[in-house]
């Protein structure tokens, strides 16, 4: 099994927007301050097992995947990592900006883009071409739990040459809300965050800066250990 700690590239909002607190606060678990929060009171009221619904997604935070979760090569450490994120995050790209929506992707739920973003797609395959000199290989263990049998071709290869099948032209960017849930369950629990969602009023959401998440023990949680701004 891949070692620990663990490390990931991701999107997340900034700790003070209604964003970061929207998808705080339906997770219970606020990965900037490393925190439990309670539930809002609307989803106890529409799913008496919210905390079950969500136990999932709570033990990565609020965040939308760049580069997927990663034990560290030998030769590389957390300093070393943290300064190819400044370093990324300083060189000038164009910055994605979205439309978000709350849909359905996967079986779960999340926040997505409505339309596909070309700089989006750019970014994160970026990320994960960028920072793949500091994962470690996979495991066998580790290749096996992916069910690469169930996997095309073209994600086994993504799995095998940079550790995680959904990336470049499979990346789909996500920000999740919930665990898979089956379509009889979805349809009302989507009509209550879309309702939730509204409330921000974000007819757009630029994806303006890196995190970096650190995973201590398997049984842990993510939280962020450092932010960068990108360059426009």
């Amino acid at each position: 099994m891949t070692g620990f700690p663990r490390y990931a590239i991701y999107y997340a909002a900034d700790a003070d927007s209604a964003l970061s607190r929207f998808g705080a606060e339906l997770l219970g678990y606020d990965a900037s301050s490393d925190r439990e929060l309670p539930f809002p009171a609307e989803a106890l009221h529409l799913a008496s097992d919210w905390h079950d619904i969500t136990a999932d997604p709570r033990k990565y935070g609020f965040h939308g995947t760049l580069k997927a979760p990663m034990a560290l090569a030998g030769s590389k450490t957390e300093a070393e990592l943290a300064a190819a994120c400044a370093a990324f995050a300083s060189k000038p790209r164009p910055i994605p900006v979205i439309r978000p929506v709350v849909d359905s992707i996967s079986g779960f739920i999340a926040v997505i883009p409505a339309e596909a973003v070309s700089e989006l797609t750019q970014l994160a395959a970026d990320c994960v071409r960028e920072f793949n000199a500091f994962r470690a290989p996979l495991t066998a263990e580790d290749r096996a739990r992916r069910n690469p049998e169930k996997l095309t071709e073209r994600q086994r290869d993504h799995l095998d040459r940079w550790g995680y099948p959904y990336v470049m032209e499979e990346f789909r960017f996500h920000m999740t809300l919930t665990g898979r849930l089956d379509a009889q369950r979805r349809g009302p629990i989507i009509k209550m965050l879309r309702r939730l969602f509204a409330a921000l009023d974000l007819e757009t959401l630029t994806i303006d800066r890196i995190a970096l998440f650190r995973q201590e023990v398997p049984a842990a949680r993510f939280h962020i250990i450092g932010e960068w701004p990108l360059t426009r």
